[in-house]
């Protein structure tokens, strides 16, 4: 982030780079206007990571994709959003930050145009990757609109606006694209989009002050950082996500993107290096207090991302749901996120940060644990107390490290540190998404394998079954194919079981770095959130 110099008006700070101001003590109407203009982009942005879950399944039946490869629909989003993030304050500089949310909000309305028209895979995933590159930027750039047009004594206003918005986006987005897909169709989902970015873009004409360019700026990023961020993240997350369909280093494909991740990696590191200002400072990491707030981070961005992403579609395929009654479970989760909300500045001067990031992280490996118990008869009404407490865990996790990764670093490194941190709990999200691709094809054969095992031929009970169910569906070639329907079935469930019992494992495995966080200073104002 810039830095900053004094305000002698409010002690609050103007932007390097422009005159220093006076800035009035309680905000005008164009400021509030930016303000909700940079809000309304965040849950864009945020809303557009989720609205697809849901509705998954029809998508990926007309756009002829498998279950496998509609993981892509949701992870290509991630993935380019956490390649943007680290950029934000780059191209916020060289552009202006009108500029900018202009440019980011007209393509993040044509990408989602190409996602509602797309007819086949490749189609959906450009348009995503679009809407993850062009929706990432208005997450960072909602902070900085704060931090930029209201006085100090109002930005915790401003705070929790986008704190509301950073929280209840991913949980809404389900249950609108649910509702649309099943009362209109799930190309509004994308379709929605249109409208928003208007009003968006007539806030921010508005709201929002006109910069100069600083082209200049150009030549100066860290352009080996940038191409490896890409490369690096773009091949692994490739590799992971079709590695088992694949059969991993037998495929030309899969060596290929191997040596992608590996070229992007090291681009990456050069410019650690070698560049004045690295595109994504990884030094941050030698910290020991960010390290573990960081690895923390990416450990409930695995929990959050692929439980939203996980319940629908068991929902889906075992109880029946159809987009809106999925939706409609996944919402549960943000009831007691937006009823704590109103509690944040109270828990943030009362509470250590260790106990509150130590019960965060118990709650929601909890969560994820009761999960893992579920049976073909399971269905929404199992999924609300860990969605409730899903709730609770992720504003005492998420926010508490929200503040921490900011607080552990030096103040010109702030910046630097929220885009690091916030990047890498979208990668938890991506890999998490990937691991339940490799996971539901080589657990769902695992234990298909292990069911028939069990059925012996010769068996009295087995015969006894077979001839029933013949009997019912009118031969013994129908009855086969019932009996191995029911194997897939429970073998399904298995597979689900066993996903949800991994990010239960994986949560309570980080939870003793909660002893390396120092507690955060009482006086000083919370930090805006993603």
């Amino acid at each position: 982030m810039a830095t900053a110099a004094p305000s002698p008006a409010s002690g609050r700070t103007a932007p390097a780079g422009r005159d220093t101001v006076k800035l009035p003590e309680r905000a005008d109407a164009a400021a509030w206007m930016a303000v909700a203009a940079g809000t309304l982009g965040a849950l864009m942005a945020t809303l557009d990571i989720s609205i697809v879950n849901s509705a998954l399944p029809t998508i990926q039946g007309e756009i002829g994709a498998s279950g496998t490869e509609g993981t892509w629909i949701a992870t290509a989003y991630l993935v380019a959003e956490i390649v943007i993030i680290p950029m934000a304050a780059w191209l916020e500089r060289l552009l202006g930050l009108r500029t900018f949310l202009l440019i980011a909000a007209g393509l993040f309305t044509g990408f989602s145009v190409l996602c509602g028209v797309s007819t086949n895979l490749t189609m959906m995933i450009i348009g995503r990757v679009g809407q993850g590159f062009t929706g990432g930027a208005m997450i960072p750039t909602a902070q900085t609109i704060i931090a930029q047009r209201l006085p100090r004594s109002q930005q915790p206003i401003g705070i929790a606006m986008f704190g509301v918005t950073a929280i209840m986006g991913p949980v809404i987005g389900p249950l609108i694209g649910g509702w649309l897909t099943e009362n209109v169709s799930w190309h509004y989902a994308f379709f929605l989009n249109v409208p928003v970015c208007a009003v968006l873009v007539t806030l921010l004409l508005v709201g929002l002050p006109h910069d100069k360019l600083r082209l200049h700026l150009f030549t100066e990023a860290d352009w080996a950082g940038i191409a490896g961020l890409a490369l690096g993240l773009g091949g692994l997350t490739v590799l992971l996500e079709d590695g088992q369909r694949e059969q991993w280093f037998s495929s030309p494909l899969i060596r290929w993107m191997a040596l992608i991740s590996a070229v992007g990696f090291a681009l990456l590191a050069w410019g650690q290096l070698m560049a004045k200002r690295p595109i994504i400072k990884l030094a941050l990491l030698r910290d020991r207090q960010f390290g573990a707030v960081a690895l923390m981070g990416m450990v409930l961005g695995m929990v959050l991302y692929g439980t939203a992403y996980a319940i629908p579609q068991f929902l889906s395929a075992i109880a029946g749901y159809n987009a809106l009654q999925s939706g409609k479970v996944v919402l549960l989760s943000g009831l007691p996120s937006l009823v704590m909300m109103a509690i944040v500045p109270i828990l943030l001067k009362r509470i250590d940060i260790r106990i509150a990031v130590g019960c965060g992280l118990a709650i929601m490996g909890t969560s994820a644990l009761l999960d893992a118990n579920l049976t073909l008869g399971s269905s929404g009404p199992d999924f609300t107390e860990s969605q409730l407490l899903r709730g609770v865990g992720q504003i005492l996790g998420m926010l508490f490290l929200s503040q921490a990764c900011v607080r552990s670093v030096p103040p010109a490194d702030a910046g630097d540190a929220a885009g690091l941190f916030n990047a890498i709990r979208n990668l938890g999200g991506s890999f998490s998404l990937a691991g339940i691709s490799v996971l539901q094809d080589q657990r769902l054969w695992f234990h298909s394998r292990r069911l028939e095992e069990t059925l012996n031929a010769n068996s009295v009970a087995v015969q006894d079954n077979l001839a029933a169910t013949a009997a019912q569906f009118g031969g013994t070639p129908t009855a086969l194919r019932v009996i191995e329907q029911q194997i897939q079935a429970q073998a399904l469930v298995m597979t689900f079981n066993d996903i949800f019992w991994i990010m239960a494992m994986g949560t309570f495995i980080v939870l003793p770095l909660i002893l390396f966080l120092r507690p955060l200073p009482t006086d000083a104002a919370p930090a805006a959130m993603h």
